[in-house]
């Protein structure tokens, strides 16, 4: 697919955004000229980095970057000078600390991660160009720190204060929309005849509940005082979770009942399923009428379930599951409408008791954290750190510090993208034009400037057309390093000094490090990809098997969200590999199913003595060595005494004296023999003995 022309990408918001760019940088150039900073060009550059449309977006950026830069300064003081005689164990030390920051930013996987990279790459900005000076080495990381500190005050002051953008409204906005495509993906799903599309909806469910937490991230720094708070947002996210299993559940039970029934759904059910899509189609205004519709529809659906006995047969398992799980579906749905009410409302208190319920006990979304690949990130930038160290110290190129500052920042910095290479040539390039353009601009405008306002009307221009490059991801990756190489360290600086050679120097160090780091790229991160996804895929894996041998609690919500996460990773890698992503995230949601139903197991389980437990634990074994046995790139089909375990389950759980226990045990293990063995004939009870 092509690239948008750049006229289309610069609107009114992209120029508005440019504008603003560029005060904040001149702000922070004209307040480090005045009192006397040595390198102008950080706080210049620090207050484009920290640049966002958003103004709670920027502060949570400024803040994290204040805390990392902090760290990462205080950490290059105390390395330094008792390891400056030995750069061997100064590389070690620096590469280990650097490996260390990537790792810890991987596995947090929330804008917050910036934080820890910050850390680990201004310890790198700080030693490797300074390293023949230690004792200068205080006052250069003094230095460093109010220059990157001033670019960042400067970038939220004006972000923050010149129309700033709200995330509330945009929020509140985004929400929207997503209910309103979890309303359209749920009536496709439970529709009597097949629709097509619907795995693209729910890779798109399953990104939105993902984007919804990175967004909730940065609304304790908004602007707004009537910001949603964030345990709302936190409560939202646990509803949409739940739609996927529930609405694929939906969609399996219903395809089963009408081949059932010879190809035709029953009228009963074809009135009930009409009457829940129209009331998804056109949500009540008000909580009282959604309360008062929706729960009409859920009496309905409880009414119309079989009556769970010794002697159900399998059709009667398929409507009870049916039903059971539409009921919940529609309740969802209505929690999902009553939580963005309380999200738009001034009130800090609950629009409904349900909505209390709700937001009751709130907490942190579960990320699926991938270890093993936050592992290979770090020995990455460890490995780049230490080989060019040794490159340098053994050629004696007195600028080869800057190349490896350089490599190591890259290292980090794109540490969570699977395919570094991208990125990395596109700062190459722009490094490339930045490189001719600064030459330029040092060496034939700025001689001939006279003053700040002089040197910021001839920067205008450029600055301008980046700073509206920026604005847009498809450009952003060209866009910033050519900031980066326009304001040069050896042109923007206390002092000019008219040294090309120097700009020649750093010019050549900047392309060799990002071509170094390209390098080891290639080496280190090679099928980043595909490796990924079939970590991804186990990862899963593992966790079904985990939480089928647990005895404590299960987390229901706590799967979900991280089942989720996992398909939202997914879906980019499958495309990136040119797979057909359906199988796979027909896979998943499999997967996502079967966990569900692994924690209604295990809830039935506590609540039972251990000998009628019996059955359940035989089952849920079975299904923790079918799932540690496989294997990513040959999966195989699940044991068929397998199978006879989870009929025998039916069997005397189907028999339990008390109700509830028969009617709970049908669900779960109904919905665990459909996802294990969606093909196996129906389930026939055992002849009494």
């Amino acid at each position: 697919m092509s690239r948008r022309p750049l006229g289309e990408a610069i609107g009114l918001p992209a120029a508005l955004f440019s504008v603003k760019c560029l005060a904040a940088a001149m702000l922070a150039l004209f307040l480090a000229y005045s009192i006397g900073l040595e390198r102008p060009y950080w706080a210049f550059l620090t207050s484009y980095i920290v640049a966002q449309p958003l103004a709670g977006a920027v502060i949570s950026k400024a803040l994290f970057r204040v805390v990392g830069t902090l760290v990462g300064a205080t950490f290059a003081v105390a390395i330094v000078p008792p390891l400056v005689n030995a750069p061997e164990l100064l590389s070690l030390a620096m590469a280990s600390w650097l490996a260390l920051c990537v790792f810890v930013s991987l596995l947090d996987r929330t804008p917050r991660s910036y934080m820890f990279v910050l850390a680990g790459y201004t310890a790198c900005l700080i030693v490797f160009p300074d390293v023949d000076s230690p004792q200068t080495i205080f006052t250069v990381a003094a230095l460093r720190v109010q220059e990157i500190t001033l670019g960042i005050l400067s970038g939220a002051l004006i972000h923050g204060v010149v129309l700033p953008g709200s995330i509330t409204g945009v929020l509140l906005g985004r929400v929207e929309t997503i209910l309103r495509d979890a309303e359209r993906w749920s009536r496709d799903a439970i529709a009597t005849e097949p629709v097509a599309g619907l795995d693209a909806e729910r890779r798109r469910l399953a990104q939105d509940v993902t984007e919804l937490h990175q967004m909730s991230v940065h609304l304790p720094f908004d602007i707004s005082r009537l910001a949603p708070r964030v345990r709302t947002v936190r409560a939202l996210q646990d509803q949409l979770s739940l739609l996927l299993p529930l609405g694929a559940a939906v969609e399996d039970r219903l395809a089963q009942l009408k081949a059932a029934n010879g190809g035709v759904v029953p009228a009963p059910v074809e009135a009930l399923i009409a009457d829940i899509r129209n009331w998804l189609e056109t949500p009540a205004p008000d909580n009282a009428t959604r309360a008062r519709l929706t729960q009409a529809l859920i009496d309905r659906c409880h009414a119309m379930e079989p009556e769970a006995r010794a002697d159900m047969g399998w059709a009667d398992m398929m409507r009870l599951s049916l039903y059971a799980r539409l009921a919940t579906l529609v309740a969802v749905h209505r929690d999902c409408r009553d939580l963005l009410d309380q999200m738009a409302t001034h009130r800090r208190s609950a629009v409904t008791p349900r909505v209390a319920e709700l937001l009751e006990g709130r907490r942190n979304r579960e990320l699926h954290r991938d270890y093993a690949g936050a592992l290979r990130a770090a020995l990455g930038a460890f490995l780049t750190v230490v080989i060019g160290c040794a490159l340098w110290i053994g050629s004696g190129w007195n600028d080869g510090g800057t190349a490896v500052m350089l490599a190591g920042v890259f290292l980090a910095l794109f540490s969570a993208q699977d395919n570094m290479l991208a990125p990395l040539k596109g700062f190459m390039i722009g490094t490339i034009i930045a490189s001719g353009l600064g030459a330029v601009y040092g060496y034939v405008i700025m001689p001939r400037l006279d003053g700040f306002v002089m040197l910021a009307l001839a920067y205008a221009p450029p600055l301008l057309i980046l700073g509206a490059m920026m604005a847009s991801p498809r450009w952003m990756g060209i866009a910033l390093p050519t900031l980066l190489g326009l304001g040069s360290p050896v042109l923007l600086s206390d002092r000019y000094v008219n040294a090309f050679s120097s700009y020649v120097n750093g010019a050549v160090a900047q392309i060799v490090g990002i071509w170094f780091a390209i390098i080891m790229a290639g080496l280190i991160h090679s099928a980043g990809v595909e490796r990924a996804t079939r970590r991804t895929i186990r990862a899963g894996w593992i966790d079904i098997a985990n939480r089928a041998n647990a005895m404590s609690a299960p987390d229901v919500r706590g799967w979900i969200n991280r089942m989720l996460d996992r398909i939202a990773l997914l879906a980019p890698r499958l495309a990136a590999t040119r797979r057909d992503s359906g199988a796979p995230l027909y896979d998943a949601l499999r997967d996502l199913r079967t966990g569900v139903a692994i924690g209604e197991l295990r809830q039935l389980r506590l609540d039972l003595p251990r000998a009628e437990a019996a059955p359940l634990t035989q089952v849920l074994g079975g299904v923790g060595d079918h799932y540690r046995a496989m294997d990513p790139d040959a999966p195989a089909p699940a044991d068929p005494a397998l199978l006879s375990a989870i009929d025998a389950a039916i069997d005397d759980l189907g028999a339990h004296a008390r109700p509830a226990v028969r009617r709970e045990s049908v669900l779960a293990l109904v919905s665990l023999r459909r996802n294990l063995f969606p093909d196996a004939p129906s389930h026939h009870r055992r002849a009494a003995a």
